[in-house]
């Protein structure tokens, strides 16, 4: 009896402690290095033979992912609290500049993995700009950010954050630690291509988190560099996955993971350092042995190459000579060299010939090293006044990111030329698809309102909602481009102007092109969003009856698409402004609203005019449309323009419609 009760016992102990086991294999895990782990991978995420975790392989503007394959119970129950967790990871940025890099990586907490919305960029390939801030994200994230991006508010471009469910980091502190001798902090580069090591951790009781770095080889420092109170049981799911996520900019960057490990309701079991592999080398290392017999062969070879050799190399350097000033090197990638520009487009030939006009030709390009495929837009500068601010507005132009702006990558400057390096739209200017040019397809009206909704969405980013408000200037057909899914996006910024929210715009030349201008700035010089809201009001009659804003005809005709689309509604027939071309298929009180809405933005009076926030809430029809009469409004329109000596008759003469200001060459189409 006795033995059979030991042996009961004996297995009652046996199965608790197997159960332990199990439950410590799901809840604590280490991983120091990656050669054989079945981790799920996304994007440019890989596993190298050797056994690193590469996030990202240097090509630009991309993203990639990396799970731990199994979902992890963060609530012991479906209404309980997340319990306390530590995680440790080894990680390192090899950058090819000393001192910039293609944005960080993120440790992050997830409910799924899924990140394919995600944008790459300032977004770390975690959100985007819509969901960003969104608390049904769920995500808690710690980052190590090396792009200092105003619109999230980031410190510094050398920083570690603490995000949660938003990229604006609820905590943040400049990347090192503090040494346990002293007290004094210890800043660490995050590109200076060396492996390094981070510590996480939440306690369920006091709700706070740590996060703690240091150099690799070094203990874990007992002052926590960030330490905030939140508590995650509002935030996380369970089940939920744990990873890392990594983007690059216009900059590029590789992003590598060497070890993780992670303990529920206990530390993090330690990584074993020695068994992480070493991070390669950017550009081969040349022995010293093989260097010290082949040196004094190689140099007399060099030497003689060179002797023979001089004339040519001086005519090719001539060929793709730049012109570079000082106060240039501050604008840093966003400067193109001229050669990468002339490789990418073979030569500039009239193959890769997308457009020519007054502001000069664009050309189809592919980079040779990220293949990238860009347009490059070769603009005639014939002085050099006021080119600095001129780039400077560029260049500030091209941090903007929003799905409906063609991206502006930057520029190169060449002799009396000025190159602009665009993102390229495979389907070309919107202006192509209204007028039938180049055998492109009628545009049904289906397309038509999501191309209108497409650029007011961008309009709306451009006026209210980047750092600073900037104008257009110069919004027409041939500046909408559409990319590969017909979606609008606002292109050719080179007229852009930029200012503080609140401030006044000051004068300027008068800019743009005729029958978009609106009257005031004949007045005035001033630009301001307001006037945009004229052109686009302009636009959007133009796309949905497919003509012109000067129409052609005899004096004694109606030149102007807003007063012939004024007298159809005065006349009772507005439908039958719609373009013809569209042989009926449309629908019917979307066609009469966009072009009521249309006219309402080309009122001559700005106070009349809507913002575009309001655009869009008439568009998406969140609100109606203000009654205004079409005699009313025609009267207005044509006092106005009479007082402020723009004639419509005199418009319309053939030699004054083009673009004109001190700028022109700068406003044609992409």
């Amino acid at each position: 009896m006795p033995s059979k009760k030991i042996m009961f016992f004996s297995l009652i102990i046996g199965l608790s402690l197997a159960g332990c086991s199990a439950e410590s294999e799901d809840d604590r895990f280490v991983y120091s290095g990656f050669t054989g782990s079945n981790l799920t991978l996304d994007g440019n995420a890989r596993i190298t033979p050797s056994g690193l975790l590469e996030l990202t392989n240097g090509t630009v503007r991309l993203k990639g992912h990396a799970f731990h394959p199994n979902p992890l119970r963060f609530h012991k129950s479906p209404n309980g609290t997340v319990q306390s967790f530590s995680v440790s990871f080894v990680f390192a940025i090899l950058s090819t500049y000393p001192d910039l890099s293609g944005h960080g990586l993120a440790f992050f907490i997830a409910p799924s993995k899924n990140f394919s919305g995600a944008f790459p960029t300032q977004y770390l390939g975690l959100l985007n700009d819509r969901n960003n801030g969104d608390t049904n994200n769920h995500i808690f994230a710690v980052e190590l950010d090396t792009v200092q991006n105003y619109d999230l508010e980031d410190i510094n471009d050398n920083h570690i954050g603490i995000d949660i469910n938003n990229l604006h980091s609820m905590q943040s502190h400049d990347a090192g630690y503090y040494d346990d001798n002293s007290g004094i902090f210890q800043r660490l580069a995050l590109i200076s291509n060396q492996a390094m090591q981070v510590w996480v951790s939440y306690d369920r009781e006091t709700t706070q988190i740590n996060v703690t770095m240091a150099q690799l080889n070094l203990a874990k420092p007992a002052r926590p560099l960030l330490s905030t109170t939140y508590n995650l049981s509002t935030v996380l799911t369970s089940p939920a996955y744990i990873g890392f996520s990594s983007s690059t900019g216009t900059v590029s960057a590789r992003h590598y993971v060497l070890g993780l490990s992670f303990g529920m309701n206990s530390l993090a079991p330690p990584i074993d350092i020695g068994k992480l592999s070493e991070l390669p080398r950017l550009g081969q290392k040349v022995q010293s042995r093989t260097l010290q017999i082949i040196l004094p062969i190689a140099i007399a070879v060099f030497l003689l190459a060179v002797i023979t050799t001089i004339s040519l190399l001086v005519r090719r350097n001539l060929r793709y000579a730049e012109l570079r000033e000082d106060w240039e090197v501050e604008y840093g990638p966003h400067r193109f060299s001229y050669k990468d520009l002339f490789d990418a487009t073979e030569g500039f030939k009239d193959k890769n010939l997308l457009g020519s006009g007054g502001f000069g030709k664009v050309y189809k390009g592919v980079l040779t090293k990220s293949r990238s495929e860009i347009a490059v837009k070769m603009v005639a500068q014939d002085s050099n006044q006021g080119i600095k601010e001129f780039i400077a507005e560029i260049v500030s132009v091209g941090h903007l990111q929003h799905r409906n702006l063609v991206q502006l990558l930057g520029y190169c400057r060449r002799k009396g030329e000025l190159l602009l390096v665009y993102d390229y739209m495979p389907n070309g200017s919107l202006d192509k698809y209204l007028y039938g040019k180049e055998g492109k397809p009628t545009l049904d009206w289906a397309r038509r309102f999501q191309i209108i909704k497409c650029v007011s969405y961008g309009l709306l980013y451009l006026h209210e909602e980047c750092e600073k408000v900037v104008i257009h200037r110069d919004i027409k057909a041939s500046n909408v481009l559409l990319d590969n899914e017909i979606n609008g996006r606002i292109g050719d910024f080179g007229l852009a102007r930029l200012y503080d929210h609140g401030s006044d715009p000051e004068a300027t030349h008068v800019v743009g092109t005729i029958g978009y201008l609106a009257p005031e700035l004949a007045r005035t010089g001033k630009a301001s969003p307001l006037t945009d809201v004229f052109a686009f009001g302009v636009f959007i009659l133009e796309v949905t009856c497919g003509q012109k804003p000067i129409k052609k005809g005899r004096e004694d005709s109606q030149p102007m698409l807003v007063d012939w689309v004024l007298e159809h509604w005065h006349k009772g027939s507005l439908i039958d402004a719609v373009d013809i071309k569209l042989q009926g298929e449309y629908d019917a009180s979307e066609a009469c609203l966009v072009l009521k809405l249309g006219l309402l933005c080309s009122h001559p009076f700005t106070n009349i005019r809507p913002t575009m926030r309001q655009v869009m809430q008439y568009l998406n029809k969140e609100m109606p449309l203000p009654d205004l009469m079409p005699t009313h409004l025609s009267f207005c329109m044509l006092a106005l323009m009479q007082n402020e000596g723009f004639s419509p008759y005199t418009i319309s003469h053939p030699s004054s419609a083009t673009s004109f200001g001190t700028t022109s060459g700068l406003s044609g189409g992409r």
